[in-house]
């Protein structure tokens, strides 16, 4: 197999989970672009419909699934959908997240700590388990978490326990995951990116303070963008990565050298 062939993903389907804006649809629009049939999974039509058009509008191979990632027996029905049908699939991205900062740890409620962990641990884990049991049989598949520069250090100046401890969680996934499954030949890795400047985030007054000290605490000295979060999430998913399983690849523009 050619080098340049190695990042491609003809013939892949390759399940993105939240792929319908932002990361998870730079991410779906990377792997589209390297061949592979794209399945975008949201919890809302209305959530992942843009994105989708914005794909099919470019000749590119994608559908839309509703589901929400925090419900196991639909993933686990999706899964086996996909399967029936002849197009199990071979790449899963968990890009599915939610993030939430600035509660200090003793003002943080039962509901913010369990929402964080359902969402960020257990959808991804309910994911794994759903497309990676068909990966599993097949003896061949990749999966690509999106874990966080936050489940290595504690940020500042805003406090996010439970986020980070959900990233953290995360990574230890991954890794565990790579070390069972790898006698099947699949591969689990994870990328840890750092601040993404999204809407979301721009849209966060309390971030507009905190930006300057996020870029002083980086040694590249801005934040990243979501298509460059996508790009190593191919590279993790494709061929070129054939020898790589429970890397946690940090996308952070050096925030955790320091």
């Amino acid at each position: 197999m050619s080098f340049q062939k190695r990042f491609q993903a003809e013939g892949e389907v390759a399940v993105v989970t939240g792929g319908g804006r932002s990361i998870g649809l730079q991410t779906a629009l990377a792997l589209a672009e390297a061949g592979a049939h794209v399945v975008i999974i949201e919890p809302k039509e209305e959530m992942g419909k843009e994105g989708l058009d914005s794909l099919l509008a470019k000749g590119f191979k994608a559908e839309l699934i509703v589901g929400d990632v925090t419900d196991s027996a639909r993933m686990t029905e999706v899964a086996d959908h996909l399967a029936a049908r002849g197009t199990p699939a071979t790449i899963l991205v968990n890009n599915a997240g939610i993030g939430e900062s600035g509660t200090p740890s003793e003002a943080v409620t039962d509901e913010q700590w369990l929402r964080m962990m359902n969402v960020n641990i257990n959808g991804v884990f309910w994911c794994s388990r759903a497309f990676g049991s068909h990966m599993v049989k097949a003896k061949r598949g990749a999966i690509v978490n999106l874990g966080s520069m936050s489940g290595t250090i504690a940020n500042r100046p805003q406090p996010q326990t439970p986020y980070n401890v959900s990233k953290a969680a995360v990574h230890h996934m991954t890794r565990s995951m790579a070390a069972e499954w790898a006698q099947y030949n699949v591969r689990v890795n994870a990328v840890a990116p750092t601040y993404i400047e999204t809407p979301m985030v721009n849209a966060n007054p309390a971030n507009r303070d905190r930006i300057e000290g996020w870029l002083r605490d980086t040694p590249m000295g801005r934040m990243g963008q979501a298509d460059e979060v996508a790009a190593a999430v191919l590279f993790l998913a494709s061929e070129a990565a054939s020898l790589i399983t429970g890397a946690i690849l940090p996308v952070d523009g050096g925030y955790t050298c320091w």
